[in-house]
């Protein structure tokens, strides 16, 4: 079984250089195991996702910028997640304000190619189906 996602939660991003945080805001009133419990929905950027310190993504924009300006060396930017789709799949039994529960095994894919992954749940007395 998987565990709840909660505020705190440590995420980690294929082309970032360093770990993130998950952020999720009291809004839907349900904690688990003392912060608040995540849905598939706690997917803003810089609200509930934050940077990864750098980015190496090939298909940044600004990372294509400064590698050209670099004559074609790989040049790293500071990240900046951009997350149009939800977290998948969710929990399939738990939900949380109306939307399925943030698994451990869940992931979410940034624009620029990066797969986001939950390597920290934020607690550990909790599990979902």
């Amino acid at each position: 079984m998987a565990q709840l996602v909660c505020a705190g939660a440590m995420l980690k991003c294929s082309f970032g250089v360093a770990p993130g945080a998950l952020m999720v805001l009291p809004q839907n009133r349900t904690m688990g195991g003392g912060p608040p419990a995540a849905n598939i929905m706690d997917n803003k950027p810089m609200v509930n996702i934050l940077p990864f310190g750098m980015c190496q993504s090939p298909a940044n924009p600004m990372v294509i910028a400064a590698t050209a300006a670099a004559m074609g060396v790989l040049t790293p930017m500071p990240c900046i997640p951009v997350t149009a789709a939800p977290w998948t799949p969710g929990s399939p039994t738990v939900m949380i304000g109306n939307m399925p529960a943030l698994s451990s095994t869940s992931t979410c894919m940034c624009n620029w190619g990066g797969v986001i992954q939950i390597s920290s749940a934020g607690q550990v007395t909790v599990q979902v189906a």
